[in-house]
């Protein structure tokens, strides 16, 4: 009952309901936006950090969000699927935490309706961090130093949905965009070599149409595609969501920004590398009903899938990985 009423309040939460912060962001990219009722604060922002570092907020003590989502690459993981508490397999790949402000959903077939849901959602996994909200508070009760954070931060005793609002102002302020192409963006046009160039002509032309789903200054529609990875969808994503059969197979474009280092790739992490990635786009992916009409074999010759690799490559931030206040305290 704890577990629902937290997620149904977080429900609540829709575009109207968000206002925009002042916090500082890239130049080009647009206000943070925020819900009404939790601000980005620096207290919150420094207790939403020390709780995603925090184990002891799953079951077993065992993971924090940071396990599976690691600074080093782009708050991702390193393998296909995440292993949960006591080892448990998970269903899909962690994608990193990159610019989600920005997001108007959650999760690979976005069930979350805000950034709140989709951490609780996380922590009270059966295959993820496997706690529940009794424990969860319990233990930031039993901690004089989260005693007093809570305290400063909202005025009140540790509670998990606060705890959740913490975690998502530190996720919302995880912000990229100082990659080697926002400088050649801005103005610097030393920032790329000719490769790069090349491939980011390829990227944004009629003939790959990459830019049409992986748009914008985020480099994602936000939307749900299936791009046809399997003949058979066993996940069928976006369809757990809506029941609409035009569904099965269709997952969140993912953002292509730190792309480099973020492997292994899509929803079930199946792709090894970027060249696996791009292969499969060459040759227009498997046969699937409901596989996306752009997707369809390329004829890009291996220079041409060099040039595009070393553009994806190019989408990587240095700044964003090192950043000292993003990492364990």
């Amino acid at each position: 009952m704890a577990i629902a009423l937290a997620i149904g309040c977080d429900r609540s939460h829709s575009p109207s309901d968000t206002v925009v912060s002042d916090y500082p962001v890239p130049p080009g990219f647009p206000p943070i936006p925020v819900p009404h009722d939790n601000p980005i604060t620096a207290d919150k922002i420094a207790l939403g950090r020390l709780l995603f570092y925090d184990t002891g907020l799953s079951r077993d003590g065992d993971l924090s969000c940071a396990s599976c989502h690691r600074q080093a690459r782009a708050f991702s993981d390193t393998i296909a699927v995440s292993r949960g508490t006591q080892s448990e397999i998970g269903l899909r790949n962690a994608p990193p935490i990159v610019n989600v402000a920005y997001s108007g959903s959650w999760f690979w077939d976005g069930r979350a309706r805000s950034l709140e849901e989709q951490i609780l959602g996380a922590m009270t996994s059966p295959i993820e961090m496997a706690s529940d909200t009794a424990l969860i508070a319990q233990r930031l009760n039993s901690s004089s130093s989260y005693r007093e954070w809570f305290q400063r931060v909202f005025g009140s005793s540790p509670s998990v949905r606060d705890a959740v609002r913490a975690i998502a102002t530190f996720c919302r302020i995880l912000v990229s965009g100082n990659s080697r192409y926002d400088r050649y963006r801005r103005g610097d046009t030393t920032a790329l070599g000719d490769s790069e160039k090349r491939g980011m002509a390829l990227f944004f032309s009629e003939r790959t149409r990459c830019s049409e789903c992986h748009s914008g200054i985020f480099f994602s529609d936000f939307a749900f595609h299936s791009i046809g990875i399997h003949s058979h969808y066993y996940d069928r994503g976006r369809y757990y969501v809506t029941g609409d059969e035009r569904d099965i197979g269709k997952f969140k474009t993912p953002t292509l920004r730190n792309v480099a280092l973020t492997a292994p790739y899509m929803n079930d992490g199946t792709m090894a590398t970027l060249d696996d990635v791009l292969e499969h786009y060459n040759t227009g992916g498997k046969p699937f009903v409901n596989k996306d009409p752009r997707i369809r074999p390329l004829g890009l010759t291996s220079s041409e899938l060099a040039d595009l690799r070393a553009f994806l490559q190019a989408l990587t931030d240095s700044t964003f990985i090192t950043e000292p206040s993003f990492a364990q305290p």
